[in-house]
């Protein structure tokens, strides 16, 4: 007997319904019966594809910081065109942007999810650490070409970046900043340092 709608990529239709959930609804509506809902299918479907919640959550995690490692690639390869100030708001806008808030709020909220995620290798804050390495690497790829000043210490001045995005975001009730008002955070934080004209 059919309990639900069959689904083509489980996982990822998962993945797309905790997300909306997380967006919409925050870390404490997040359960299994509400994923499973929000994806229109059979409680039991999470649970063929994961032991149990928590290793749903670990690996929800880990997908949302596998794209930022994508997003690093294309970040390092941008390195030399464009306005460093510029390339690290649009950077921010994108990592903090997307569900990157809510999986912090959720890694911070759950015990069993943070160890879950250090046994698989994650140190620090998951997404937020792996955003801060994504800049630090951008940074010290336009320093070494002479666009950001020599003596700059991009180990000191991602994490700045990356906590002060997270603060301008992290207000679900009053919506995101604008670029704009990224941008002159960027501006501050990079001021002694950038090279360009």
């Amino acid at each position: 007997m059919p309990t639900g709608v069959a689904l083509r990529d489980a996982r990822e239709q998962l993945f797309a319904a905790a997300e909306r959930i997380l967006l919409r609804d925050g870390p404490n509506a997040l359960t299994s019966r509400a994923v499973t809902t929000e994806a229109g299918c059979a409680k039991g479907v999470l649970h063929r594809h994961f032991d149990d919640f928590d290793a749903f959550l670990a690996a929800l995690v880990q997908d949302r910081i596998g794209r930022i490692d994508g997003q690093a690639a294309a970040l390092r390869a941008s390195a030399g065109s464009g306005a460093v100030v510029d390339t690290v708001t649009d950077a921010l806008m994108t990592v903090f942007g997307t569900v990157a808030v809510t999986i912090v709020g959720l890694v911070i909220s759950r015990d069993g999810l943070r160890a879950r995620l250090r046994r698989a290798g994650s140190s620090g804050v998951p997404v937020l650490g792996e955003a801060t390495a994504m800049i630090a690497e951008y940074l010290a790829a336009e320093r070494e070409l002479g666009r950001i000043a020599a003596h700059a210490d991009v180990d000191t001045l991602a994490p700045t970046l990356i906590g002060a995005g997270h603060l301008l975001f992290a207000d679900r009730e009053g919506g995101p900043p604008t670029t704009a008002a990224v941008h002159k955070v960027v501006t501050t934080v990079l001021a002694g340092v950038t090279r360009e004209a």
